[in-house]
């Protein structure tokens, strides 16, 4: 049996990739911190947590890790079933999903899961196809991801279709595609990129125009940001249609590429635990993206 002060103490030290904080935030002293998470480690019989920067977890620690968040949540739900109003009342839900969802869709889905149930949120943000790993480390509950395929012991839902749209300014488009897109013309036009783990431009050049070997790109790690580099003129870049629509519109950013898009399928990722709280948020997920994503057939 496992002694959930010391998972507690692992939990919190990835949670805040400090034993300084860790402490601070246990209101225990550092070497407490590290005596726990040590003795985890002798009661588990290996190492659970790698001392690298940045820290990370072992196979086995990711187990414990996920094994803690699941019994926390659980209570949670338990503390609210017995009608306890006081903090411990509230249900943390911690969750993966890439920055797009969040600039657009998320927060209209979540809104009814925030009015009906007592919820603190702990949003972590990876590119769609890294989520899921947040999942399978255990650091979130659930996760938005590209990925179908389910991790075991948890279920995988489908939501939708996100389509990105590859954008820029008119005036960027006459700079550098005067004479139409090809191969030669993206070899020399500025592309945006989120982050090293943004791939959507180079899928959108491998599917239409494959014989572009390299091309230069900015780095902009902000989803708003992101699209006011492309409004400004400075870059083309794939970005959500439903979060450029109204710039569409207004003609402050067209398509280099009538009718070239890439649609990258969402996946709802959840533990397989039968919590109230994280049953609404399925379906109000599922509800929300039923009526608001693209579907297949659409």
């Amino acid at each position: 049996m496992f002694d959930y002060r010391q998972l507690q103490a692992l939990a919190t030290v990835m949670e805040e990739q400090s034993f300084d904080r860790a402490a601070k935030r246990l209101f225990l002293t550092q070497s407490a911190i590290s005596q726990r998470i040590r003795q985890l480690e002798e009661s588990a019989g290996q190492l659970l947590l790698v001392r690298s920067q940045p820290l990370r977890l072992t196979s086995a620690g990711e187990q414990l890790q996920r094994h803690y968040h699941q019994v926390t949540l659980l209570q949670s739900e338990l503390v609210k079933t017995l009608g306890n109003t006081r903090d411990e009342g509230f249900t943390k839900l911690t969750i993966g999903l890439n920055a797009d969802t969040l600039a657009t869709w998320f927060m209209d889905a979540l809104q009814p899961v925030l009015e009906q149930s007592e919820v603190l949120l702990d949003l972590r943000v990876d590119d769609q196809d890294q989520t899921h790993l947040l999942l399978r480390q255990g650091d979130v509950q659930g996760c938005i991801s590209a990925t179908s395929k389910p991790l075991q012991g948890c279920n995988a839902v489908y939501l939708g279709i996100s389509r990105y749209l590859a954008l820029a300014s008119p005036g960027f488009v006459q700079r550098y595609f005067a004479n139409g897109v090809s191969a030669d013309a993206l070899a020399n036009a500025p592309a945006v990129e989120y982050n090293e783990k943004d791939e959507l431009q180079d899928n959108f050049i491998s599917q239409f125009y494959p014989a572009v070997q390299t091309y230069p790109r900015h780095r902009v790690p902000s989803s708003e940001a992101f699209t006011e580099l492309i409004q400004r003129g400075f870059a083309w870049g794939m970005a959500p249609d439903l979060q450029m629509k109204a710039q569409i519109e207004s003609g402050a950013v067209i398509e280099i590429a009538a009718g070239q898009s890439i649609e990258v399928p969402l996946y709802w990722h959840s533990w397989n635990l039968a919590t109230e709280t994280g049953k609404n948020l399925t379906r109000q997920l599922i509800s929300y993206c039923h009526q608001h994503l693209e579907q297949p057939g659409e």
